[in-house]
Parts: C-alpha cells; structure tokens; sequence
C-alpha cells in the first residue's frame, strides 16, 4: 500500500507528463511518503480495449488505487482533452474509486489553447469516479518543462508545484495521524 499513486496516461515514453509526475514521486518519497506509479501505456492492451477489468494487471493497479490517500493523474492533451488510453483506463475503474482520495490533475500541452482541458475535460471524470476533493489543477506547456541534464520546470511552474506538494504533505500527515477516520470514510 502506498500513501500516493500516480497515474500517467500517456501513450508515449519518455513524455512530459509523466517526467512531471517522477518529479512529484521523488519529492514525495524525500519527504518520507510511499509513491507507486502506473503507467497506463504498460498495461495490457487487449484488456484495456475489452474492458477486462479481471485482468490481473488491471486489478492490482485498481487495488493500487483503493488503498492510496492521494491519486496523481498526468496527461498531455491531445486535441482539447486528455489521452484515448487514459479514458480506457478511467473506463475501468469502479464508480467511487476516487471517494475520500485527494486528486491532482495535471495536463501538458503545446499551448495555452489547451489550459482549460483540466477543468472542462478531465475534472468531470474524475468526479464522475466519486473525487470530492480535487485540487487546483497543474497545466504545463511543452516549454515550460525542458530537457538538459533531466527535466528542468519553468520557475513558475516550479513554484506552483512545490505548493501543492506543501498541500499535499499537510493532507497527507493528517490522513495518516487519523486512520479511524480514513477507515470509517471508506
């Protein structure tokens, strides 16, 4: 059981959002917190595209899911919204996975014709999953994360994320010294 998941719904490798997402791990886990990640791209395909949510891929990534505080979802935004296969993937999850969970939406694209897709495309599925408590999402352009000797954030960006981080760690101590509460809520 890991106290935060990461989801990264892109069908590439190596991709922004999910270089995005190993930043959040590494300063999560320096700071003492469980991370597990789940690449969507890594999962089988013909159970994605079936819908065979008793595939046993599939079932430990929705268990992966369920016992996590804090889920993650980074994706880039192709054509005004979020990937084909993170939808699959979302597709599969049980209604109210997200009930009780804080929920980071992150979203890179080329522009900033694309900043709305968090609030307009993929907060309502997140909700539709039973998310009650998502915070502000992070939306990237491509030039704001650069490539040198790893993955360089723009300094505003930098300093949006190290504010969630913050949040994150606060809601994460707490949910930890209250585990009667966490386990009733569920």
């Amino acid at each position: 059981m890991s106290d935060i998941v990461t989801i990264a719904g892109s069908p590439s490798y190596p991709s922004r959002s999910s270089a995005v997402l190993e930043i959040i791990r590494e300063r999560l886990e320096a700071r003492q917190f469980t991370t597990e990640s789940i690449h969507v791209r890594n999962l089988p395909s013909e159970a994605l595209l079936s819908g065979k949510s008793d595939d046993i891929r599939i079932k430990e990534a929705i268990q992966s899911i369920t016992d996590a505080y804090v889920v993650v979802v980074a994706t880039p935004v192709y054509k005004a919204a979020y990937t084909g296969l993170l939808k699959v993937f979302l597709d599969l999850l049980p209604q109210q996975i997200l009930a009780e969970k804080i929920v980071f939406p992150i979203a890179t694209g080329g522009s900033q014709a694309h900043l709305l897709a968090i609030d307009y495309a993929l907060k309502p599925v997140l909700s539709a999953l039973g998310a009650q408590h998502i915070l502000n999402g992070l939306y990237i352009q491509d030039s704001q994360l650069q490539y040198t000797d790893g993955f360089e954030l723009d300094p505003a960006i930098e300093q949006r994320l190290d504010k969630t981080i913050h949040a994150l760690t606060r809601h994460l101590i707490h949910s930890q010294n209250q585990p009667a509460a966490i386990a009733v809520g569920k």
